[in-house]
């Protein structure tokens, strides 16, 4: 759903004044995203904080953050469209298409995501990586290698953190999680029962979760009615596709985005570790090939005889 689409959707239930607000910026989106709150309130006949209400109504931070995004949604021009492949389809038409697609995808993830609930996943991470606690990451099949990309980034932090993708050593797993500890759930449909079981049983625990899922689904409504987090990851891409491609890179995308604002939270005390484990990891790689002609290096014990 487009963020015109979301406030077309929302109208009914918004405030006499918000609707007046809405109904501004769908005669007018381009208008809306560039003119100033008191120019935008006139013409809503509407008080300067009810404009910034009616932001916040429709799920995000405030003007500031609504005009950005809403200036994303009307310029772009990326129409965010599943363009199916044919069978007759040449190797240059499957790479347009596939990566249109995905590039669609992720403009309109871009314009749709809100800033707070990233702000959340961040802080909560972080809290588990100063204090010492867990973070485990859960998925199936795709989102179980999501949840394996997501431990190689985190683990590198110096986090205790595992990724797990069966349904048992999950149970196990949540069972043993408590406060202070964190579950990291990826599903891409959000139906699966042994991931909301998971979940339920690490809530009980008293561990925190960050849910990066389908809106509205099974597991993203379990989130919401237990106040943690959801990450919501939408797409046009149907949930039951053989291999989904788009709700994958979404995912990961997201783990980016978690793993470089927890790195830069966690500030100069991380990097003397970064910095270990880039010189450890400098004795597995062959020395960069000496250009044309260069004399051979000699080893130290060479330079030590020749001294």
């Amino acid at each position: 759903m487009s963020m015109l689409e979301r406030v077309r959707a929302s109208l009914p239930a918004l405030p006499p004044a918000e609707q007046r607000v809405a109904q501004l910026l769908l005669a007018d989106p381009r208008g809306f995203a560039t003119l100033p709150v008191g120019t935008l309130a006139l013409r809503a006949q509407v008080s300067k904080p009810t404009v910034v209400r009616f932001c916040r109504s429709v799920g995000y931070d405030g003007l500031a953050d609504f005009k950005l995004k809403l200036a994303g949604t009307v310029n772009e021009g990326v129409p965010f469209v599943h363009r199916a492949v044919a069978e007759d389809d040449r190797p240059g038409e499957l790479v347009v298409k596939v990566i249109d697609n995905a590039v669609a995808a992720m403009l309109a993830y871009r314009n749709e995501a809100t800033g707070h609930a990233f702000e959340r996943a961040i802080a909560l991470l972080t809290e588990s990586c100063r204090a010492g606690r867990r973070i485990e990451f859960y998925g199936f099949g795709n989102s179980g290698i999501v949840a394996q990309d997501a431990q190689h980034k985190f683990f590198r932090l110096g986090v205790h953190t595992n990724a797990v993708s069966d349904g048992h050593v999950q149970v196990m797993s949540a069972t043993l999680l408590g406060p202070g500890d964190c579950a990291v759930l990826f599903s891409n449909s959000g139906r699966s029962r042994d991931l909301v079981d998971a979940a339920e049983i690490a809530r009980r625990q008293g561990a925190q979760l960050i849910v990066v899922s389908a809106s509205g689904s099974p597991l993203a409504q379990f989130a919401l009615a237990q106040h943690q987090v959801l990450l919501p990851a939408d797409h046009p891409e149907d949930h039951d596709r053989y291999s989904p491609m788009v709700s994958r890179l979404l995912h990961l995308l997201i783990v980016d985005v978690l793993v470089t604002g927890v790195a830069l939270r966690l500030g100069p005390a991380l990097r003397p570790t970064m910095q270990e484990i880039k010189r450890n990891l400098r004795a597995k790689r062959y020395a960069p090939a000496a250009p044309a002609g260069a004399a051979p290096p000699t080893s130290p014990a060479t330079n030590a005889s020749a001294g």
